[in-house]
């Protein structure tokens, strides 16, 4: 079987929502996810589930949408005119965890399946996603096992995903006007149907369900450090880049946003709690802030 099987993907993404959930609350003994389902009778319904104020996650939300159009947006049709005059559904799990202590990186994943149809046409499809890890104080260790886990989720699909992934990622997570990385990648990955649609669903499987392995051990590791007021501003000043490039560059944001069916709260929801800009800053010469520039902020390969 080959055709696309939407409900077996809706499924596994409501289950995997649940369990990033369940895995993230074990994390911190002080704050739950608060759970917002929304349904609208035009254009789809969703789940949006925030945590905030804990002792380890300072604000986080995993999200599942599935939303429905009847034209392309121009973010897509303009990269695919083969897709111009198709109607659309597209169906994902989306999150991005913030943690309070500045020694804990944040991280990001997504998973989404893409479905434009056309009357009289075989529908056209494919899967999108991956994580990926933007640390404020970076630690060699904590890299290599992200990445090591990504590339454990990718090896049973061949060799060569791994790399072509963790290449795409630090393409893709990278700001142009700042002419660096977001963070320290991991993996990414779009219009992905070349292993047909049992395969490819089970590809993303396999990295979705990984990403909870590859997070956990990091933020246990490092949820106890001490940090100053100091590592809590270069944390806030980071911070920054992360909203850059949500609003600049995100295809996701730009999709939920000119698509006319996204939910503003979701879609903006990824943006940290609290930021700061400064003017014409930079870290002193030999600090620690200055290593993550000059040590983690420059693609790698880390396993």
């Amino acid at each position: 079987m080959n055709s696309v099987d939407t409900e077996a993907v809706k499924t596994f993404l409501l289950a995997l929502q649940g369990d990033i959930c369940s895995g993230l609350e074990s994390l911190d003994a002080l704050a739950k996810f608060r759970t917002d389902q929304w349904d609208r009778d035009e254009g789809g319904s969703g789940i949006t589930r925030v945590i905030s104020g804990g002792e380890v996650f300072e604000k986080g939300g995993v999200n599942f949408s599935h939303v429905f159009g009847k034209a392309m947006p121009a973010s897509a049709s303009a990269t695919r005119p083969d897709l111009a005059g198709r109607a659309f559904q597209a169906m994902g799990v989306s999150l991005v965890i913030h943690p309070l202590n500045p020694f804990v990186p944040t991280s990001h994943a997504n998973f989404r399946l893409f479905v434009a149809e056309k009357e009289n046409e075989e529908p056209v499809w494919w899967f999108g996603g991956g994580y990926d890890l933007t640390p404020y104080y970076g630690f060699v260790e904590d890299c290599v096992h992200w990445h090591t886990i990504a590339r454990q989720s990718c090896t049973e699909f061949g060799t060569d995903y791994y790399p072509r992934f963790k290449q795409e990622c630090d393409e893709y997570f990278f700001l142009k006007h700042r002419n660096e990385t977001r963070g320290v990648g991991g993996l990414f990955f779009d219009d992905f149907n070349e292993l047909g649609f049992e395969q490819s669903f089970a590809f993303v499987r396999s990295m979705a369900n990984s990403y909870l392995n590859a997070y956990a051990p990091i933020i246990e590791k490092r949820k106890a450090t001490e940090f100053t007021a100091q590592h809590k501003q270069f944390q806030e000043y980071r911070r920054g880049r992360y909203a850059e490039f949500n609003l600049v560059y995100d295809r996701g944001t730009v999709f939920g946003l000119q698509s006319g069916v996204g939910r503003i709260e979701s879609i903006l929801m990824s943006l940290p709690p609290v930021v700061r800009w400064t003017y014409n800053w930079h870290p002193e010469p030999g600090s620690e802030e200055e290593k993550l520039y000059t040590d983690f902020l420059q693609p790698r390969n880390w396993v």
